[in-house]
């Protein structure tokens, strides 16, 4: 009885996450095809993508970038709207694009005495502007949530990590089962 309890409980490792993300997929392919009220199931999903991929090129592009820009700088003094706007664009931009804020995993000694340590992104190398020299802002993320804490640290508490920032935030949000 404990080998089919065991069993089971196999199966839903591989089917809850599996389920899960195609009902997602799922669910974006029905909305947005319900959106464009079109009749071939996916088409409105590949045109989305599609718009997505012009609307990029575009905001690289040196004869429309200007009117890109404005079109964010105008979400950005909206109020309300620029609180949703810019944090998600800020977000987003953590991770991907040209400004990657967690593109620096680093090992911080949080006691004097060398334990505990954390593992975290830094995120700012300069703190001069609140006159901290010496010192640098990580990130730290939290298991299984989209939060974490920003702490300073002394630069020789700090140390860089040779390994994939993609691998480490893994690593990190899956509290230590995921990743290599």
């Amino acid at each position: 009885m404990k080998r089919i309890f065991r069993y089971f409980l196999e199966g839903l490792l591989y089917v809850i996450p599996l389920a899960v993300t195609v009902y997602i997929l799922y669910k974006i392919f029905v909305i947005v095809d319900s959106w464009l009220n079109l009749p071939i199931p996916g088409v409105g999903f590949l045109l989305t993508l599609a718009g997505i991929f012009i609307i990029g090129f575009l905001a690289s592009n040196v004869l429309t970038q200007g009117l890109m820009s404005l079109i964010s700088r105008m979400f950005e003094k909206m109020p309300f709207i620029k609180l949703i706007y810019t944090s998600i664009k800020d977000l987003i931009s953590a991770f991907v694009g040209e400004k990657k804020s967690f593109d620096k995993p680093v090992l911080v000694t949080l006691t004097k005495d060398g334990f505990p340590k954390a593992i975290g992104f830094i995120t700012k190398e300069d703190l001069e502007s609140f006159g901290l020299s010496d010192h640098v802002a990580v990130y730290l993320p939290q298991s299984y949530n989209f939060a974490g804490n920003l702490l300073i640290f002394p630069t020789e508490q700090v140390t860089l990590l040779d390994a994939d920032s993609t691998e480490v935030m893994a690593f990190l949000v899956s509290g230590g089962v995921s990743g290599k």
